[in-house]
């Protein structure tokens, strides 16, 4: 089998546990998502030489410290400071100042001095990135979001994005003002006030690269790989895995396997991308940060490449870092590793090594399966 059963890594070392945490239980209610974190925890859980004590209740003694392994990124410090989540070694994920810094709104720039804004907003940010992002504005109002994509359209197409959705859904591609009109008039006043939009240009054929890092106790593992699509049961092209590469050691470690320059600038990006986050929102820390970047044609035909998304939560990828970490944790000696994890819908056939981390009927969809496959040769 490709991965290692969380029970064979090692014996309970310290006192301390591990438990999962559902940050908002409507938006992850669905059984299959439990128990993808449920299974990353219980790992974790082996490689840090804890108990894992299952779904965290704030009315239970746990052995202390404990570690928790979110749904969601925590977007609340005197939370995580109640919870004693202090900084990256304390939890699987990360910690925002403001429920904004979570979410693709904060990649981009407002549209002028005085264009709408959340608390805690920061201008200089857009500053930091300007050279990692695609060309772009967020905007927190009807008025703001009209004059964005009206200055974008001069250049082409526009990619209109609600900051909350993942996997691309509710996307929408407009080609002139009365498309973005159309697009923008459902949306409600509140939600764009509270959330924004991104309004973005529109790449041709993008090829979109995933650039990461895992921390957890004294390993450290950072990659580059590129997602794939798969259609579900319904026909929709969904999330469908990742194809990752991963070494030991930080962003120079991945950077000294000479990856092509396409990659290399992603990793740059992704780095620039994390350390303006890191510099410009006070009191944002995370153990696990993975970004999307993405390369394709611009609307005038030449070759664009930027940071999309963020994510410093359990993720898509999360299944292939943990088999990498276990693999370096059982070889010290090993640096490298080449793990694909992915997502399957309906009875298809798996390979000889999969190892699986879930499988089970997800409702109104039907079979899902997630394993992970690891690659001997490297």
């Amino acid at each position: 089998m490709g991965g290692v059963p969380a029970s064979s890594l090692v014996e309970p070392l310290a006192p301390g546990s591990v438990v999962a945490m559902a940050r908002d239980p409507h938006a992850y209610a669905s059984v299959h998502e439990r128990a993808t974190r449920a299974a990353f925890a219980e790992r974790i859980a082996a490689l840090k030489g804890l108990a894992y004590r299952g779904d965290h209740d704030a009315s239970q003694p746990y052995d202390r410290p404990l570690y928790f392994v979110p749904s969601d990124t925590i977007a609340d410090m005197q939370e995580a400071h109640a919870l004693g989540i202090t900084g990256p070694h304390d939890l699987f994920g990360g910690v925002v100042p403001h429920p904004f810094v979570l979410t693709k709104a904060i990649t981009h720039p407002l549209v002028h001095a005085d264009a709408a804004r959340p608390v805690g907003w920061s201008d200089d940010f857009a500053a930091h990135v300007a050279g990692a992002v695609l060309t772009g504005f967020t905007a927190f109002s009807r008025e703001d979001a009209r004059a964005a994509g009206c200055a974008l359209l001069r250049l082409g197409a526009v990619r209109v994005k609600p900051v909350r959705a993942t996997c691309g859904r509710g996307q929408q591609v407009v080609a002139d003002a009365a498309a973005l009109m159309r697009c923008l008039a459902p949306m409600p006043d509140a939600e764009l006030a509270e959330h924004g939009i991104v309004l973005e240009e529109n790449l041709v054929d993008p090829v979109t690269f995933s650039i990461g890092q895992v921390v957890i106790g004294g390993l450290t593992v950072t990659y580059h790989g590129t997602q794939r699509l798969t259609p579900d049961l319904r026909g929709d092209q969904v999330y469908g895995g990742s194809d990752l590469w991963l070494v030991r050691g930080g962003f120079d470690a991945l950077l000294a396997t000479r990856p092509p320059f396409d990659i290399r600038l992603a990793i740059d990006q992704a780095r620039l991308y994390h350390d303006a986050v890191t510099e410009c929102f006070a009191g944002f820390f995370t153990s696990r940060l993975n970004y999307d970047v993405a390369r394709g044609r611009g609307p005038l035909g030449q070759w664009r490449s930027g940071v999309l998304e963020q994510s410093w939560r359990v993720g898509g990828a999360t299944g292939a870092e943990l088999a990498a970490l276990e693999l370096f944790h059982e070889d010290p000696g090993r640096g490298r590793a080449h793990v694909r994890c992915i997502e399957v819908y309906g009875n298809a056939d798996l390979p000889q090594d999969a190892a699986i981390y879930y499988r089970g009927e997800v409702p109104g969809i039907g079979m899902l399966t997630k394993y992970t496959v690891t690659d001997p040769a490297c």
